[in-house]
């Protein structure tokens, strides 16, 4: 199998409270994450020219060509769960985290590896849920051209991301994460 690499915008999400949220209705989770993805999730990032590399149970694992593609995909993405959630017993939500890294990957086959990847996963991990948290190298794509109008809500050197600094990524109307300091 040949193996290329090239540069790309990818886009790591998944269910905060997963396990929780199988523990008490495994059945009606499981419906509810499928509808999610055929409703909601699939269409966004097909609109947004997104390629799905991986699903994980609660998470996917997303490659944009555009970096913008990938944010605007992640900001329609919290902005929509924000509205299906209206109503919704807050133990019962489904709420994702996203976090989007640029940088060179690995391609082999259908799939991708390195760096570029690992990044967005662990940035991933440390965003709020109901939010999108971006790499340095993200928000320097985005911060002066981006038609979405956003805001970069908070801004911190990541101590689990060694050179890197994580931003939260906001509309003019609502605000990605509540939390001004991250970690």
């Amino acid at each position: 199998m040949s193996r290329t690499r090239r540069l790309a915008a990818i886009l790591a999400a998944d269910v905060a409270g997963y396990s929780r949220l199988l523990g008490a209705d495994e059945e009606g989770t499981f419906e509810r994450l499928k509808a999610l993805r055929r409703e909601l999730l699939d269409p966004k990032i097909a609109d947004q020219h997104g390629r799905i590399v991986k699903t994980t149970g609660d998470g996917l694992l997303v490659e944009f060509a555009s970096v913008v593609d990938a944010v605007r995909c992640a900001v329609e993405v919290q902005q929509a769960m924000a509205e299906r959630n209206t109503g919704v017993a807050v133990e019962k939500r489904i709420e994702l985290r996203i976090g989007i890294n640029l940088g060179d990957v690995i391609v082999e086959g259908d799939d991708l590896y390195g760096d570029g990847v690992n990044i967005a996963a662990r940035i991933e991990a440390l965003v709020d849920p109901g939010s999108v948290f971006v790499s340095n190298t993200v928000y320097d794509q985005v911060r002066d051209g981006c038609p979405l109008s956003l805001r970069i809500w908070a801004s911190s050197r990541s101590r689990t991301l060694p050179g890197q600094y994580v931003s939260t990524v906001s509309t003019g109307s609502a605000i990605l994460s509540p939390r001004a300091h991250l970690r």
